[in-house]
């Protein structure tokens, strides 16, 4: 066991987890592709027309696997972050701060594809909804993180203040999952629950989890592609980037 935990941890090291990001970067982009191209063609051919939002509810199957994905990924983000901040290490600030910017772009996706639903559902393209503005918040905290990280110049003193950021802004997510049961809002409950049976039907379940596992791929690939760029970055001046890069 403790041979294994050793053998792990050696990853830690940029110069270690390098090549095995780039091992893995294809198996999760073929990933993205095949759940994508099932996950599309389910949501958008296969599964019914909704009875009370006609086609419009289609929009779903992005809105949601992206709203996940954006409470997830900073979770993830934080993380690392506090890894990094608990031991020392270079790696996890380098995940945190790959992580970030996909985690704003889902955000992003999130509250976008919330409008477009939003409009002809309720009418507005947006209300100052608890779950909206709530996402809207971890949007910033993204936008906070990446620019705090950005304003100071030694990456180990960014990493430390963008680690205490991510931290303290771990209490927005319970919020957001928590606000349409805590607060009267517009916003519609969970469609699928841990304790209950989905409220939908098998097709649409199926669309938007596979569309989620698209996602989640997608997040994988492209962090692990930045944080082989922030690794090249940062450890420029050591001798095995020189070698790496030649």
């Amino acid at each position: 066991m403790r041979q294994s935990i050793i053998h792990w941890f050696k990853f830690a090291s940029p110069q270690s987890f390098y090549p095995l990001a780039g091992r893995m970067i294809p198996w999760f982009w073929a990933a993205t592709a095949a759940f994508g191209i099932a996950g599309l063609w389910i949501s958008f051919f296969v599964a019914p027309t909704d009875a009370q939002q006609g086609e419009g509810y289609r929009i779903i199957f992005v809105h949601v696997p992206a709203s996940w994905m954006s409470m997830f990924i900073y979770l993830v983000m934080a993380f690392w972050a506090g890894l990094g901040l608990a031991l020392n290490t270079r790696v996890s600030g380098m995940m945190a701060q790959a992580l970030a910017p996909t985690g704003a772009l889902m955000a992003a996706l999130s509250l976008w594809t919330g409008a477009l639903w939003g409009k002809p559902m309720w009418g507005a393209w947006w209300v100052w909804d608890a779950r909206l503005t709530s996402e809207l918040i971890l949007f910033f905290l993204y936008l906070g993180f990446m620019a705090l990280q950005a304003a100071i110049d030694d990456p180990r003193r960014a990493d430390k203040a963008g680690a205490i950021l991510a931290l303290v802004g771990v209490v927005n997510i319970p919020i957001i999952y928590f606000s349409v049961k805590w607060w009267n809002t517009l916003h519609q409950g969970s469609t699928i629950n841990l304790t209950k049976a989905p409220s939908m039907a098998q097709t649409m379940l199926w669309g938007m989890l596979l569309m989620a596992l698209c996602f989640w791929m997608y997040s994988i690939a492209v962090a692990l592609t930045r944080v082989r760029a922030i690794i090249l970055e940062r450890e420029r001046h050591t001798e095995w980037v020189k070698h790496a890069v030649e």
